[in-house]
């Protein structure tokens, strides 16, 4: 698996030129943005790689000063099991 890459409102894996995950995130005003999407291929699930990409979306927000609306499902769950990072949502 390669190193997690950040760009333009995405955090995502990339294997040999393609997207293999990513979480996408959009702005929704001031400080506050939107996880919109996140995917990971069907050969790499279950082993964690969604959870990287949301707690890279988190990182950032934290580093940003930024509140997060988890609008896609697997945010929403991951908010739910992990209320430890509950401090980033708006």
């Amino acid at each position: 698996m390669s190193e997690m890459r950040s760009e333009n409102g995405r955090f995502y894996f990339e294997e040999k030129g393609t997207t293999t995950a990513e979480v996408t995130f959009s702005p929704m005003g001031v400080k506050v943005i939107s996880i919109d999407h996140t995917f990971v291929s069907p050969s790499l699930r279950g082993k964690g790689i969604a959870e990287q990409l949301i707690r890279g979306v988190i990182s950032h927000a934290r580093s940003e000063n930024l509140k997060i609306i988890p609008s896609c499902s697997y945010a929403e769950h991951h908010f739910d099991k992990f209320p430890e990072d509950r401090d980033v949502l708006q």
